[in-house]
């Protein structure tokens, strides 16, 4: 009977080792040595570590980096991540100290390299059309912010993030330089795509409803006439509208763009009368999967979505 149980018993530690290896094992698989803040820049990451170390976005589709709320498991994944990679802190303020906690090698804020600071735009205030008391306007400091908008500064942010991998997997060097001749070769013929894309409508004037495009803007010699800031929620009132209204007939805008977390009948109730067309533009690149190819798949569609408004005949 002792033998039995010594016997049962001595099964019952074998199989309870291999279930918490297995836990173990699923744990460190699911679980991304590289964590990007936003997707966008997950786009960046994921061409670069492509083969080398999973990579994960933080923030979910649908949510804004400008106020963003951390929960537990974004901090468990921030901690335990081996290298976390963001804009900086005054594009997700939320992450400022959380990332205070992390060690030098383990984070980097693309905004606050020397060879990308060098890039930054200054913030176009002159530009934003302040049409009502209570404007909001998402402050980045003196600099915009949204630099993955920029294919020359996604270039710069893909070396950097390889110097870094370079350092976090010495051993996989070879491939890392391989994935970063890939990212360069891609972008390149992008670039010249969109060109192709955006020359047609470059001389038409559009709204924004964020200031969020200048460095595609700049890249691509579009042609933005300001921006009007409202909630994407809520109908705006009679006084705002036709505030609106008059400055897309008054600067014979083509197009206004809104962005995917408006609702419809609000962008169509700005419109409504002025001959102005609707479209939609996702800075974020929501619903496009991290891939090798996913950060120029990205400006393609951000490229189609101004063309297919700004195409649209009157």
């Amino acid at each position: 009977m002792l033998h039995k149980n010594n016997k049962f018993a001595h099964g019952f530690l074998i199989k309870s080792c291999l279930v918490t290896a297995m836990i173990a094992s699923f744990s460190s698989s699911v679980q991304a040595d590289v964590v990007a803040s936003i997707r966008p820049i997950g786009f960046i990451v994921a061409a670069i570590a492509d083969g080398v170390t999973p990579t994960e976005v933080l923030l979910p589709d649908g949510a804004s980096p400008h106020d963003y709320a951390l929960k537990p498991s974004d901090l468990r994944k921030i901690t335990s991540a081996d290298l976390m990679v963001w804009v900086g802190p005054d594009m997700e303020v939320f992450l400022d100290r959380p990332l205070n906690r992390l060690s030098d090698k383990n984070k980097l804020a693309l905004a606050e390299t020397d060879k990308i600071k060098s890039l930054l735009l200054k913030d176009d205030n002159d530009n934003v059309h302040k049409h009502e008391e209570n404007h909001e306007h998402h402050s980045h400091g003196d600099y915009n912010m949204h630099i993955w908008l920029s294919p020359e500064i996604a270039l710069s942010s893909a070396k950097q993030i390889h110097d870094r991998l370079v350092t976090l997997y010495p051993d996989k060097k070879e491939l890392l330089d391989v994935n970063l001749s890939k990212f360069s070769e891609q972008l390149k013929q992008t670039d010249k795509n969109l060109v192709n894309i955006l020359s047609p409508v470059k001389n038409k004037g559009y709204f924004v409803f964020h200031d969020a495009y200048g460095y595609f803007e700049k890249h691509y010699n579009l042609k933005p006439l300001g921006h009007f800031t409202i909630n994407p929620e809520i109908q705006p009132g009679a006084q705002k509208l036709h505030q609106i209204r008059t400055q897309l007939v008054e600067q014979k805008a083509t197009c206004i763009f809104a962005e995917p977390q408006f609702r419809p009948t609000v962008i169509e109730t700005v419109a409504k009368g002025t001959g102005v067309k609707m479209g939609v533009l996702d800075p974020l690149g929501s619903g496009i999967a991290l891939t090798q190819d996913s950060y120029v798949k990205f400006l393609t569609q951000l490229a189609n979505q101004y063309a297919s408004c700004l195409n649209e005949t009157q």
